[in-house]
């Protein structure tokens, strides 16, 4: 095996360890409780489940999704994120390399991951994902050096400002909180990652991909809309393809 599929193996073995704890933050976090304590347990016979029964993927296919006391079926949830998070973390190093970029698309991924699922669940946003995120993105953005750092941090501030400017506007307009403060805090930790102008492409995106999907089911139904699943498919566009969409579109103002 060559260096290049070591290394990529690694990276899915890391994936699958960081999916296993987003796992963990996806269940607990919505519903205030520690992540470290107690120990994770069956949900039907409340046996501890043992470290041999708790290896990511590879513990769930081998007790063929059940608990091994009790033989309660186990969510698949818990592989399908794990294999998600370690194919993602496998890409991003086959993509863009043993890289800070690497490293920044598989967390920043895995981040956006976690807060699609529980504002898709629950209309939450957890501050750990968003405030935790920045943290990450500002740290990560210091290996750019001190201009680095600095477009992090002013990407940071402009999506804050930029999407609580929106919501106060449409509370303002629709007499009701138009959008949330998790949304807020989100962007800014997006911003972080992608920059201003990709601040700018991300709530686009988000908010064109809400309006051709959700908004009409919502004015329909009177749902609530969890702009955080679409505000993070655009943020995952936007990392991925925004240089070259930004690009495209400087010269097409420019007539080029």
């Amino acid at each position: 095996m060559g260096t290049d599929a070591v290394v990529v193996a690694a990276a899915v073995l890391l994936g699958l360890c960081v999916g296993s704890f987003l796992n963990v933050c996806i269940l607990r976090l919505p519903r205030d409780q520690s992540l470290l304590r107690p120990r994770s347990t069956c949900p039907n016979c409340k046996q501890p489940i043992a470290w041999r029964d708790n290896i990511p993927l590879f513990s769930w296919l081998w007790l063929r999704g059940k608990c091994r006391w009790c033989h309660t079926p186990i969510s698949g949830q818990y592989p399908l994120i794990e294999a998600l998070v370690g194919i993602l973390f496998g890409v991003s190093v086959l993509v863009y390399g043993p890289t800070l970029r690497a490293v920044s698309a598989a967390l920043l991924g895995s981040i956006l991951l976690g807060i699609a699922i529980t504002d898709a669940r629950h209309y939450i946003i957890p501050d750990e994902f968003t405030w935790g995120g920045l943290v990450i993105g500002l740290l990560l953005a210091v290996g750019g050096g001190v201009h680095g750092f600095l477009m992090a941090l002013l990407g940071a501030a402009v999506g804050f400002v930029l999407v609580w400017v929106v919501g106060m506007a449409g509370t303002w307009v629709f007499k009701e909180d138009a959008m949330g403060g998790g949304d807020v805090k989100m962007m800014a930790m997006v911003g972080s990652f992608v920059g201003w102008q990709g601040v700018l492409l991300t709530v686009f995106a988000g908010a064109a991909l809400g309006s051709l999907i959700f908004i009409p089911l919502s004015i329909k139904k009177k749902r609530l809309v969890p702009f955080g699943v679409f505000l993070a498919v655009g943020a995952v566009v936007t990392f991925v393809f925004g240089d070259a969409i930004i690009a495209w579109y400087g010269h097409f103002l420019k007539g080029d």
